[in-house]
């Protein structure tokens, strides 16, 4: 018999039905991204526009960054939100949107990464942040990566993308607002009853990794440092690739689409930084736009076991 579970702090209900699910190799996938002529190969920069830098390598570069040519935003003029007529609220579309190649080779995932190579792409995204933080009215930096059809990437080449807005996420706020009632972190305390759990991935010295116990997607993780930090630049990177690369060789297994996002506090903000994987591979019906809840069709505990080999 399954469950309905709420998340620890936000209104999100998940029913945990694993009498409707399958088991990890029932659902290996087939990669359907289309891929024509590689704009991030090597030989191909110039088919990308100008790049912002790079990490170089005795062969080359290893890592480059660069405006994303098909932008959502764009470094306009930067005007206020205003609202007209009660319910139309509105802003210039004013905002950075970059792409993070992660490697030079085409078909190197990120999960065919060591630890180092994903503390390197780490870093990439704390000096991303931190440098796109200071044009003016920029509020947050998003950063998130899409692996495989089911999560939207369009592009096999590696890849994250980088989103500086001059408005916080919605998802953002509200754990800032659900942190705000308390006297310290729940997530702390969170992290604390998860490591002992039967939800726990992986643990090392500075770094947590669970499934969380209302996971609204299948094989959902989420990354944590176990002291509490608001900021990946105060992280350990390396302890954070050890949790990744663990979580993603798993994830190649099944060959699972996925989305990887960073949460982190906005300035003057007080929000426990994590790393969210979400891997794509089940498809929400009518129930889920509906009614807002969630069926999960594997147990965060099984999930858990998934990862930890059992």
């Amino acid at each position: 018999m399954g469950e309905l579970r709420k998340d620890y702090l936000l209104d999100d209900w998940v029913i945990i039905s694993p009498g409707r699910g399958v088991r990890p190799h029932d659902v290996v996938e087939e990669e359907k991204v289309e891929d024509k002529g590689c704009v991030f190969c090597p030989g191909n920069e110039e088919a990308s526009p100008k790049e912002i830098g790079r990490l170089s390598g005795k062969q080359g570069w290893l890592m480059r960054w660069l405006p994303n040519k098909f932008p959502a935003v764009a470094p306009v003029s930067l005007a206020d939100v205003a609202t007209h007529n009660r319910f139309f609220t509105f802003a210039v579309n004013y905002g950075f949107h970059e792409l993070v190649v992660e490697t030079p080779v085409h078909n190197r995932q990120l999960w065919d990464f060591s630890a180092q190579d994903i503390e390197r792409v780490l870093s990439v995204y704390c000096n991303r942040i931190a440098a796109l933080e200071l044009n003016p009215g920029i509020k947050y930096v998003a950063v998130w990566k899409n692996h495989g059809a089911k999560a939207g990437t369009s592009l096999v080449h590696s890849h994250s993308q980088i989103l500086a807005q001059q408005v916080v996420p919605v998802r953002v706020q509200q754990k800032i607002s659900a942190m705000r009632r308390f006297v310290k972190c729940p997530y702390c305390d969170i992290i604390q009853s998860e490591k002992n759990s039967s939800r726990l991935i992986f643990e090392n010295e500075t770094v947590v990794a669970f499934a969380p116990y209302a996971s609204r997607f299948q094989y959902e993780a989420w990354v944590f440092p176990k002291a509490h930090m608001t900021r990946f630049a105060q992280a350990d990177l390396r302890a954070f690739a050890e949790a990744l690369q663990k979580i993603f060789s798993c994830l190649k297994k099944i060959n699972a689409s996925y989305n990887m996002t960073v949460t982190y506090a906005p300035k003057g903000a007080d929000l426990h930084c994590h790393v969210e994987i979400l891997p794509r591979l089940a498809i929400w019906s009518g129930f889920e736009f509906a009614s807002g809840t969630i069926i999960n069709s594997v147990s965060p505990e099984d999930a858990a076991r998934f990862y930890r080999n059992e």
